[in-house]
């Protein structure tokens, strides 16, 4: 069944935002939405940030690496293609598009793919690329409390290249508290390299689990109230999600300085909602 997609902002929504992106604002970003772990939410922060762009009237394309899963061509088909992270000129496309578009780019990458990624990216010279074509290259490193998830962490930092900026998404949808994470050496090393570290908050589970038997963005979870366009959430799921993502926006909001909203734009999500 096909899923109820996103729409775009409302026809004359972008004339109500006055004035324009500072210069930090209209650096286009390519995100790559990793972690290499399993399980740990890789997909449902790729597609929140898909629709935090769109809410926040700034283009994107989607790339969906996860062949087994495609999130992104599930929930935002309009938005995502396909990419083959073993087949160099597929990605090519990821940086082509945003150069020539203008358009930030959002990669969900599936587990286990960091050596694929990277080796395009070092053979192909992406990050000096991007730099030339004003891009910038965002890993997201998204974990769970776990060891191995930890262990991940600290690779990240040891590779981490001043070309790239990284943000760490703490998922507490997996987890309940990453303080031992936190009190680490590891996580120091972390804020010396500059990343970011911010804090999914928790959907409550079986709201998260309708959305996707459903095939709802999240636009379509918190608006669409027509059974005869598709399923629907009750009124209350409607307002759960609405909150869930309010909170999770605020941390988008810190995750890089390109993805601060204007006072203007923050107003008017509010409206919409």
């Amino acid at each position: 069944m096909p899923a109820f997609r996103c729409s775009l902002v409302c026809a004359g929504a972008a004339d109500a935002i006055i004035g324009s992106w500072n210069r930090v604002q209209e650096i286009r970003l390519i995100h790559l939405i990793g972690g290499e772990k399993g399980g740990v939410g890789k997909s449902v922060v790729a597609r929140l940030l898909c629709q935090y762009l769109v809410d926040n009237s700034r283009t994107f394309h989607g790339f969906d690496a996860d062949r087994s899963h495609p999130a992104l061509q599930r929930y935002y088909a309009e938005f995502s293609t396909g990419v083959d992270l073993q087949d160099y000129e597929s990605c090519d496309a990821i940086v082509a598009q945003s150069a020539e578009s203008g358009a930030d780019a959002i990669v969900d990458l599936p587990a286990q793919s960091e050596r694929h990624l990277s080796r395009w990216l070092g053979d192909s010279g992406i990050a000096e690329l991007c730099n030339d074509l004003g891009l910038r290259l965002v890993r997201w490193q998204v974990m769970d409390d776990g060891k191995d998830a930890f262990q991940l962490l600290e690779g990240l930092v040891e590779s981490a290249t001043p070309d790239t900026d990284y943000v760490v998404v703490q998922n507490l949808g997996c987890s309940t508290s990453f303080d031992w994470i936190n009190d680490s050496d590891v996580m120091q090393r972390v804020r010396a390299i500059g990343a970011s570290v911010i804090q999914l908050p928790a959907l409550h589970k079986p709201t998260m689990n309708k959305i996707d038997r459903i095939d709802a963005s999240f636009w379509a979870a918190t608006h669409n109230t027509d059974s005869d366009v598709g399923p629907t959430l009750n009124l209350v799921e409607r307002q759960r999600v609405k909150m869930w993502l309010r909170r999770a926006y605020a941390q988008l909001a810190l995750a890089h300085p390109s993805l601060a909203p204007t006072a203007v734009q923050q107003q008017q999500f509010q409206t919409q909602e």
